[in-house]
């Protein structure tokens, strides 16, 4: 798809307002009939990957590839005369989230995620309403029932960046608008979802620039902790038919979550059952051995070995991570392919990549940077936009 074609399949459609004569009797009868079919209504959340099928990651990643080259080609620094041959008018976008206020509540710090999620906002034509900490406590000042009851009355999505798993899915159990997982202690769904956008830009050909199988038989090595960005990939890149292979250090505190490892073995069963996948599922291996993780790996994946939480573990993390800095020279004695492309959710510390790599063309961990805009974007203008996943 080219660029003028992803901006035509993107522009906006809303026709203008005219008077109606409406009156306050008729606007009663709309919002009852609004609220009536809010109440029948089941709206769709997204609090791991492992509630999308590969189509509809496929689906979403083909929305946001096409935002992005609507963005690319049609923006708003275009000439007017340029402008009004695309029949454009104030935005390239289609305004899907006119008139609609969406909850930004995160819990814990935020940059990539927080930018990506307000400007898309913006772009859909939303408000974005941003609750931080100071602003709202999830289950402190009053319980996540009342706050999910409260808050999903007042606006049209939550999208919320919670402390432990079972926040969210509270969040999603008691809320009448979709809720989006932004990242919680288990799974960080809108990140891999980046991620897979970023490997189609890499190794996706030009004539099929959103061809989600394009990525099987792909081998990703993960060097570093079990964390939810690891959970996330454990439930997607396998049923994509992406060859896993994850190196953590030894101990109680760096296992595989059993809870996930059963969900990811859970969904390449039903693949297998349903004999629906149109490619070979992806392999997962187990490692304490980073160099026998990154052997002929495409990709070289880590994340900072301190998360969130972990401070006062600093020094214990640094002794158990001896080994698993990713460096060309581990890349080498490894054996990772030559051409190895290195990625990292940021945000980067020194310890787990060095600046040799992290600085490198084999680095595209900027692109991946910015591709939580658009995944996100995808993702609000489907679920918050169109109730649909």
């Amino acid at each position: 798809m080219t660029g003028r074609q992803a901006a035509t399949t993107l522009l906006r459609t809303a026709a203008p307002l005219r008077p109606t004569g409406t009156t306050f009797s008729s606007l009663r009868r709309l919002a009852s009939t609004s609220s009536s079919l809010a109440a029948t209504r089941t709206p769709p959340h997204l609090l791991s990957l492992a509630d999308l099928s590969p189509a509809q990651i496929a689906s979403v990643l083909e929305s946001a590839i096409e935002f992005k080259s609507a963005f690319r080609s049609t923006s708003l620094a275009l000439p007017e005369s340029s402008r009004k041959q695309l029949s454009l008018g104030e935005s390239p976008i289609v305004q899907s989230l006119k008139n609609k206020s969406i909850a930004i509540m995160f819990s814990k710090r935020s940059t990539r995620t927080r930018v990506a999620s307000e400007t898309s906002v913006a772009s859909l034509g939303g408000t974005g309403l941003f609750l931080a900490p100071s602003d709202i406590q999830l289950g402190v000042n009053e319980s996540l029932y009342d706050t999910a009851k409260v808050v999903s009355s007042m606006v049209d999505g939550i999208m919320a960046r919670v402390g432990g798993h079972d926040e969210v899915e509270l969040l999603s159990k008691h809320s009448t608008v979709p809720v989006i997982n932004a990242l919680s202690a288990r799974y960080h769904p809108t990140q891999i979802l980046a991620d897979l956008q970023t490997m189609l830009e890499v190794y996706a050909s030009a004539s099929s620039p959103t061809d989600l199988t394009s990525l099987a038989g792909l081998k990703v090595a993960w060097v570093g902790d079990s964390n939810n960005i690891l959970n996330d990939m454990l439930v997607a890149y396998p049923r994509l038919g992406i060859n896993l292979s994850v190196a953590t250090p030894s101990g109680s505190a760096y296992q595989r979550d059993e809870l996930v490892w059963g969900t990811m073995q859970d969904g390449l069963s039903a693949l297998t059952k349903s004999g629906s996948s149109p490619i070979a599922l992806g392999q997962v291996n187990w490692t304490n051995d980073p160099l026998e993780a990154v052997k002929d790996a495409d990709i070289i994946v880590t994340d900072t070995w301190i998360s969130m939480g972990d401070e006062t573990q600093k020094e214990q993390r640094l002794r158990d991570f001896k080994g698993f800095q990713v460096t060309n020279e581990m890349a080498k004695k490894g054996g990772a392919k030559s051409d190895w492309k290195f990625m990292h959710c940021l945000p980067r510390k020194g310890d787990e990549v060095d600046d040799e790599v992290f600085y490198s063309d084999r680095s595209i961990v900027f692109p991946e940077a910015e591709n939580r805009k658009w995944t996100i974007m995808s993702l609000f203008d489907r679920m918050f936009g169109r109730w649909e996943l």
